[in-house]
């Protein structure tokens, strides 16, 4: 097996861990991947990057160097959230730079901040943004524009959440592009089935990454090395279970991040669990064995009052970022889950609690968000199956990457024997890459490492 693309020494044992610098290796990174961009020959690049390892940033100062080298630029992210935050992050980089806002003839659709940066224009016709130096919108609004000009350069952000077809409808729009993303993530969503194009180099459900590099295997590859977010507690189980031919490492040591309470513990469980997942970065609240319904009312109340808990014990967290402490206000905390039905069944059962500020939602919601501590509703706990859905690598992966200090885990006992009982059943497609590891495999990666933390709650 050959090695991956800038694996070098990660992993390669202690002397290598003693001599790592993470900033040195990320600023290398970032010089090669701007040279690449701005000075190599081919028509593409391709960036993967772990959770938290510095993707906007990237993306916004190769925006910028391109703009200061006077090469005309469009940018093409996912979402309506991801082009504002970009729009907000090169004003505040640059705020003279001027920069066009591509959005839709819908009601509200961009962010009002947009509003308050002089150099900002924002229109739905790409013609009345002709000549700034960075246009930016969604792939499904670029799809529209036709008869332009053709960019010199693009960059797409979150790559890997965009359809192949996606790419194929704006790939007219420039001459050569930056493609940025995370591979561990969910894979792109199609509303339809796509079996019959399976295998095959076209498929429009593949990412527009897989895509790309079927068709021109020789474009340069890199990876960001480094995640900011995650926790010298984290990343190595998150690189072993979801990367392991691009590993990866924080960016911090043990020691560099600390979460307290003001407020003993009770004694409870969910306090049992709160500080087993301060002192270790992760914490999993078992539940006894049962199959139960999606939404089910024990595990959503014990995922609520974790949360009561965290709150109620006045958390407060030290990190690099300052060198005084930060409390553990609501906005800080969230709850993942894999179905929307779960997450609506959490939030009524936070407001039961007077609970009000944080973030629940679906995996897909919370991808490239960021928070101090995450509470997750394990995909498999209480469930009688192991779906294909349920065991997605990606799913999984998000839910266990979004936090800066810890993550607890609640699930019902049983789910290791359950993953036993179901081996994967897929079927084996001709031409179609295997993606590795598994769900199978990564679950049981993450259950053995949560085991050595596990606290049991008798509801």
């Amino acid at each position: 097996m050959t090695e991956p693309i800038g694996a070098g020494s990660i992993g390669a044992g202690p002397s290598a861990a003693e001599s790592f610098d993470p900033g040195a290796a990320a600023d290398e990174a970032t010089r090669a991947i701007l040279r690449d961009t701005l000075r190599g020959g081919a028509r593409g690049v391709v960036v993967d990057s772990p959770p938290g390892a510095g993707k906007s940033t990237l993306v916004v100062n190769a925006a910028l160097e391109l703009a200061a080298a006077g090469r005309p630029l469009m940018v093409v992210a996912q979402t309506n959230a991801q082009v504002d935050d970009l729009v907000l992050r090169l004003a505040e980089k640059q705020p003279e730079l001027p920069v066009g806002r591509l959005h839709s003839s819908e009601a509200d659709p961009y962010d009002k901040a947009l509003d308050d940066l002089a150099h900002v224009r924002k229109s739905a016709k790409a013609s009345e943004l002709a000549g700034l130096d960075v246009v930016i919108s969604t792939a499904a609004k670029w799809a529209h524009v036709k008869g332009a000009e053709p960019w010199q350069h693009a960059i797409v952000d979150e790559a890997y959440q965009m359809r192949s077809d996606a790419l194929l409808a704006v790939a007219g729009l420039f001459e050569r592009a930056l493609f940025v993303g995370d591979p561990g993530q969910l894979d792109p969503f199609a509303i339809v089935g796509a079996e019959q194009w399976a295998g095959l180099s076209y498929d429009p459900s593949a990412s527009a990454v897989n895509t790309l590099l079927a068709h021109n295997p020789e474009l340069p590859q890199h990876r960001l090395p480094v995640s900011w977010r995650l926790p010298a507690s984290a990343a190595p189980l998150v690189s072993d279970a979801f990367y392991p031919y691009t590993r990866f490492r924080s960016g911090t040591d043990h020691g560099d991040r600390t979460l307290r309470f003001g407020v003993a513990a009770d004694g409870s469980a969910p306090d049992q669990v709160i500080d087993e997942a301060a002192a270790s970065g992760w914490g999993l609240l078992e539940l006894p064995a049962r199959h139960t319904p999606r939404t089910d009312p024990e595990a959503v109340r014990a995922v609520a009052r974790v949360v009561r808990r965290l709150l109620d014990r006045g958390g407060a967290t030290l990190s690099e970022r300052a060198p005084d402490p930060a409390p553990l206000t609501p906005d800080r905390i969230a709850v993942g889950t894999a179905h929307r039905d779960q997450a609506a069944a959490v939030r009524a059962a936070l407001a039961d609690l007077a609970v009000t500020g944080v973030t629940v939602d679906t995996a897909n919601r919370l991808q490239g968000r960021e928070y101090d501590v995450t509470v997750v509703l394990h995909p498999l706990s209480g469930r009688p199956d192991a779906t294909a859905f349920h065991l997605e690598t990606g799913r999984l992966c998000v839910l266990t990457s979004r936090h800066r200090h810890a993550c607890i885990v609640v699930c019902r006992a049983g789910v290791a024997e359950l993953l036993d009982d179901h081996p994967s059943t897929e079927p084996v497609q001709l031409g179609v890459t295997m993606k590795f590891p598994d769900g199978w495999e990564a679950n049981h990666a993450v259950l053995a490492r949560l085991a050595e933390h596990r606290v049991e709650w008798r509801p």
